[in-house]
């Protein structure tokens, strides 16, 4: 039997109140940074090879269905305007499409030949980077597409949550971080989901400093899409600088975002 699909360590849980309930969720949840500790050797690896791809200007994809395709999206979606890098760089790919992000399509997972075709009107190409995700490490739509990717020449990579699977074995790079059994029996949205998100903000946010989106700790490359990120961005340049926010604010509204503001400043002052 899969790991994911184990018997929870608790019993009779309709019975218990919520203080209890709450209590013994996060027990579990504990566990889950501990497992991705153990798999940090696989994250590195995986990190470093789609690197030197990508430094070479390879696209990154994730693919996954239900819980997993959603968090390859929002992790996916979170690094234009995080990063400031195009919206095509990262992309995530969900059985079911875009309509499965709100609500699940039935079927879609089985199906073994349409995540490929996905990938295609997406437009990934032989030197790019596939990163399938799958709790179980069974689903077909996500094993039938790293396969074709594999067959093209596409750099191939996961993230499970058991071992010795069908996905891990057909994968360059895979990432395996068994959890354990789930606080609800079989329900992988909980501590396997939770694994899922903690490596995926590892590899973006790993590559993304690596490709040069961040300047000592600051997310200098940033889109001032709001109010809240114009007042980040000022603070971020009163930093690197040594600008008052008067003078900073001119900056960032002549040279459009931090990075370029603070080459401006550092070109003048040298």
């Amino acid at each position: 039997m899969k790991i994911t699909e184990q018997d929870s360590l608790y019993e009779n849980l309709q019975d218990k109140d919520t203080l209890t309930l709450l209590q013994e969720i996060n027990e579990e949840d504990k566990k889950v940074a501990f497992c991705v500790e153990k798999a940090i050797p696989q994250i590195h690896k995986a990190v470093d090879t789609i690197f030197l791809n990508m430094k070479k200007g390879a696209k990154l994809f994730y693919l996954g269905a239900g819980t997993s395709g959603r968090l390859g999206i929002v992790d996916a979606s979170e690094c234009p305007p995080t990063f400031g890098v195009p919206y095509d760089l990262v992309n995530g790919v969900i059985a079911g499409g875009d309509r499965a992000i709100r609500k699940a399509v039935e079927g879609a997972e089985d199906d073994t030949h349409q995540a490929w075709q996905d990938l295609l009107v997406m437009g990934i190409q032989k030197n790019d980077c596939l990163i399938g995700i799958s709790a179980s490490g069974t689903t077909p739509y996500v094993l039938g597409g790293l396969i074709e990717a594999k067959k093209n020449g596409i750099l191939t990579a996961c993230i499970t949550n058991n071992l010795d699977t069908p996905i891990s074995k057909s994968v360059v790079l895979p990432i395996e971080v068994p959890v354990g059994p789930e606080y609800l029996t079989g329900s992988t949205r909980m501590k396997s989901g939770t694994a899922q998100k903690m490596v995926l903000n590892m590899i973006s946010t790993t590559l993304m400093i690596k490709l040069g989106h961040v300047l000592g700790n600051q997310m200098i490359d940033m889109q001032l899409s709001n109010e809240k990120l114009k007042k980040r961005a000022l603070q971020m340049l009163i930093k690197l600088t040594n600008l008052n926010e008067y003078q900073a604010f001119e900056y960032l509204k002549n040279y459009k975002n931090v990075r370029n503001a603070y080459s401006a400043w550092k070109s003048q002052n040298e």
